[in-house]
């Protein structure tokens, strides 16, 4: 596997997978979803994934690449977006891991700027937290940048940081958040609804 996947040209239509989990209630649920939504830049939807995966376990990295890989829209896909690196508490994904198990670019973005001696602290309360916390440290230096009035925190793996930024920008139509992970959240938050009834 390359360090890095050169883009020659990034067009505005792009396939992109954007990844969030479902909100859960703690103590309630062992296994929370996550929701990947496919689109094309930030114009289009062309399809839903889903997967589940533990409440603060280990399989977030295995989980959330079975259900890229076995997508019908696998092979169309160029990058995948995801909602921060910590899914369904503090099941950490690997972003590096899973950059090498998709052969695609990987963008870890959040709005909140990340105290890393916080999540570390939290992390030490846990199970196995040296293997998370070798996860966060392999994904890598946490950039920052502004989009409109709103500044962005990324993780990126497989791209260059100019890339990266202009992926982010191409997918922001309708605000400062891509439109993959803004759609991922917006059909996340609905299940869980359904879920806690």
């Amino acid at each position: 596997m390359s360090k890095t996947v050169n883009f020659r040209k990034i067009k505005r239509e792009i396939r992109i997978v954007g990844v969030d989990d479902c909100p859960f209630v703690p103590r309630k649920h062992g296994k929370t979803y996550v929701i990947g939504i496919v689109f094309r830049g930030g114009y289009w939807i062309d399809g839903v994934m889903r997967t589940s995966v533990e409440v603060d376990g280990l399989d977030a990295t295995e989980k959330i690449a079975e259900m890229i890989k076995s997508s019908p829209h696998y092979r169309q896909l160029r990058v995948i977006m995801l909602n921060g690196i910590t899914f369904a508490g503090f099941n950490v994904v690997d972003v590096r891991g899973l950059f090498e198990f998709t052969g695609l670019p990987v963008l870890a973005l959040t709005r909140e700027e990340v105290n890393v001696d916080e999540v570390k602290a939290a992390l030490m309360k846990l199970p196995h937290w040296e293997e998370r916390w070798q996860k966060i440290q392999r994904a890598g230096e946490i950039l920052r940048f502004r989009i409109e009035e709103t500044e962005i925190s990324m993780q990126a793996v497989g791209v260059s940081e100019e890339d990266a930024e202009r992926i982010v920008r191409i997918s922001c139509t309708r605000g400062n958040i891509p439109e993959p992970l803004r759609v991922a959240h917006l059909v996340a938050s609905g299940l869980a609804e359904l879920g806690n009834q």
